[in-house]
């Protein structure tokens, strides 16, 4: 996944969690919720959120 993201991603933290919580924020701004989707995110898609909300 860091080979898509190139440099863009400069910083980031594991918050740990109980009750198959996995979510992924940005800036405070929520990208990606497993407890929303039910399933998690595959590598392609994480890089592609993370991607794009660099660009914005």
């Amino acid at each position: 996944m860091t080979d898509a993201l190139g440099n863009t991603l400069t910083d980031f933290q594991l918050v740990p969690s109980r009750g198959g919580c996995f979510e992924l924020t940005v800036d405070g701004e929520l990208v990606f919720s497993k407890l929303k989707t039910g399933q998690f995110p595959d590598d392609n898609a994480l890089a592609e959120s993370l991607a794009a909300k660099s660009k914005a």
